[in-house]
């Protein structure tokens, strides 16, 4: 059976939906007929449990996942001032996922399987791999719901309890155009003031074995500066004549690297001779940026559209391969590979920041500065960063608290009963579960009566088990006039496999409680994140800690099965289609799919824009009919920010 859906969308009031009359105003968008054929059994979902499957007998090895897009989309023109002062407009450019590790693990006796919740627009994974001090990584597809992974290198004999192997250290060294050197310690972002330079610069770079700082001047005439690091010295090679923002080493043939605008030179750094130069093809930009080599040799680029992968073509050019450039909320001044091969980049700010991005997959994130939000601000601007990395090769890395996971891997290495953490829907992103509350009556499917943003971490112990988890949830709409409540409820869990909930908002006097948190007079486990949205705080965790350690795949996966209280009727619940109700919902027998085939409540793996009162879904999302019309197979990512996807004049912030 299919639903014809053909429904008038009238400006009317209905007060479990509006708050106030006067708030409401006609909307030539909001009286279009629309005709919906929605395949029968289509839930709305728009992500998936997927199987993860690590099969490694190497003890110790270390696993990250993560969410893996290869489509990189426009974000338009934007206009910005680079390092020179110019002010240009270039096309910034994005990939859909840049916040996406889902899961980190070491194999219990060689085998890891595991459920994540995934958008169903992602059909690759990234998995790293980390043995020691050693890293590879591979890209799988998903197949049939099940992404595998097989490690097939020979045994190492690691002994789990102390691991004798080199200790590798980096120092961020850091310059910038007041003539300031410094270094950051890249695990804590301490900053040390090293020396005031000859001349402020834009660039920096190391050449490793000799322990040589090189810079460039940022004006004229553009001396090429040497410092030698264990001396604390520094010198003039000559003048170049020439400045730029981008300077790189490569340590496979010792030579200096430069770049400006579109052209990339080689100079010999004992005497500031150019042996070479090239056409570099591609750049979406060629403001600001920097350049470095990657341990393996390939040269990277970045700009202030991005970042991208530079190799010779057979014309004699280098040809630029973008990787990432998604809306970046900053100006890329400086990169710098580190001792794992994972990319440092930093901003054009009066106190900068510093950012970690995958090569691979372009996500990001804000590791220390302002913008981190983890306390630390440098105070100082960071125009050029390059890596020193010292080797100790006495270093013992051990297992201070027996749970055999080694400290280095290891979340909580002074804590036996976690190792891991598991992210949905992802490491750095929030996930949305928008209701409308007159089910089941006609609704105005705006979805922004209540709507719930969520990032769940679930703690994993050394055997893979779940021992605890952290839902961080914020009210994100609550345009409803109801007092509604907001619960999960956990299908394969009974209330005493619970050993406490804490931190949930309980303002009204309608619900009542086991001593663990719980909901009581429920089978199963539920809990209340708060029975009145609108009163709910912002960022709200609420910790939820088992009894036993539980298999993850018994706990299920994030957001598990939520609803909403409709206005303190408790027998009153919206639910996700087809998911059920709990022991304190009505007899009334639904699927929470209305007459005309509209959900009653969405789930999206996306920190989902809800629509502005009074507009339907399908008038704010240009997609929306096809993906539900094509049973979800078709225009997969439609709530994306991907051009085209949403009318933004219909859309909250």
């Amino acid at each position: 059976m299919k639903f014809k859906l053909r429904y008038i969308l009238l400006v009317f009031i209905l007060v479990g939906c509006f708050p106030e009359l006067k708030d409401l105003k006609e909307d030539d968008n909001l009286t279009s007929e629309v005709l919906l054929d929605i395949p029968s059994g289509f839930d709305f979902s728009t992500h998936r449990n997927v199987k993860i499957k690590i099969t490694d007998q190497i003890k110790g090895a270390r696993y990250d996942v993560f969410y893996y897009s290869e489509e990189l989309k426009s974000k338009g023109i934007q206009t910005f001032e680079n390092e020179a002062g110019e002010t240009v407009s270039e096309e910034v450019f994005t990939n859909n996922i840049l916040q996406n590790a889902v899961y980190s693990v070491v194999p219990y006796n060689g085998k890891s399987e595991f459920f994540v919740n995934i958008p169903n627009y992602i059909k690759k994974l990234y998995v790293k791999r980390k043995e020691g001090y050693f890293y590879s990584s591979q890209i799988i597809s998903i197949e049939n719901g099940v992404a595998s992974y097989n490690h097939t290198g020979a045994k190492n004999g690691i002994n789990i309890k102390a691991q004798s192997k080199a200790l590798t250290t980096d120092a961020l060294y850091c310059v910038n155009g007041s003539g300031e050197l410094f270094t950051i310690d890249p695990l804590n972002g301490n900053q040390t003031l090293l020396s005031s330079m000859p001349m402020g610069s834009w660039t920096c770079t190391i050449d490793p074995t000799n322990k040589i700082l090189y810079s460039i001047g940022k004006s004229s005439p553009y001396p090429l500066m040497k410092y030698t690091i264990d001396t604390d010295s520094w010198e003039t090679v000559t003048d170049l004549g020439i400045g730029g923002p981008r300077l790189g080493f490569n340590s496979s043939d010792g030579f200096l690297y430069f770049s400006k605008g579109s052209t990339l030179y080689k100079f010999d750094p004992s005497t500031g001779n150019e042996l070479d130069r090239w056409d570099i093809i591609g750049l979406d930009s060629t403001s600001g940026g920097d350049l470095d080599f990657a341990e393996n040799g390939d040269l990277y680029i970045c700009t202030f559209s991005g970042l991208y992968k530079l190799e010779l073509n057979g014309s004699g050019d280098y040809q630029s391969t973008r990787i990432s450039a998604d809306n970046l909320p900053f100006l890329p001044t400086s990169m710098t590979f580190d001792s794992n091969d994972e990319l440092w980049l930093s901003n054009s700010a009066t106190s900068s920041d510093l950012i970690i991005m995958d090569i691979i997959t372009g996500g990001w994130e804000y590791r220390y500065g302002v913008s981190a939000d983890n306390g630390t601000d440098f105070g100082r601007t960071i125009n050029d960063l390059a890596t020193l990395t010292t080797v100790d090769n006495d270093y013992v890395d051990v297992d201070s608290d027996g749970d055999t996971v080694l400290d280095n891997d290891d979340c909580a290495p002074n804590d036996p009963a976690i190792a891991f953490k598991t992210y949905t829907p992802s490491k750095y992103g929030t996930g949305t579960v928008a209701f409308e509350d007159l089910w089941p009556s006609s609704g105005d499917y705006d979805f922004n009566d209540v709507a719930l943003n969520y990032r769940a971490i679930v703690y994993i112990n050394s055997q893979n088990l779940a021992v605890k988890l952290d839902l961080i949830c914020t009210a994100k709409s609550h345009r409803s006039g109801n007092v509604n409540g907001i619960g999960i409820q956990f299908d394969n869990l009974i209330y005493s496999q619970i050993q406490s909930v804490s931190n949930t908002q309980i303002f009204e006097n309608y619900l009542t409680f086991n001593s663990n948190g719980t909901e009581a007079n429920q089978d199963k486990a539920v809990i209340i994140i708060a029975d009145n949205a609108h009163k709910m705080t912002d960022d709200l965790t609420i910790t939820v800690v088992f009894t036993e350690p539980l298999d993850t795949n018994v706990l299920g996966t994030a957001p598990f099965n939520p609803f909403i209280i409709v206005n303190e009727n408790r027998e009153k619940e919206i639910h996700l289609p087809y998911n059920s109700k709990t022991n304190l919902g009505s007899n009334e027998e639904s699927d929470f799919i209305a007459n005309s085939g509209y959900p009653w409540a969405i789930s999206i793996s996306h920190d989902f824009k809800v629509p502005k009162e009074t507009v339907n879904i399908t008038n704010a999302y240009n997609y929306f009919n096809t993906w539900a019309t094509t049973g979800g197979s078709q225009k997969e990512d439609w709530y994306t920010d991907s051009p085209g996807n949403r009318n933004s004049e219909h859309l909250n912030d």
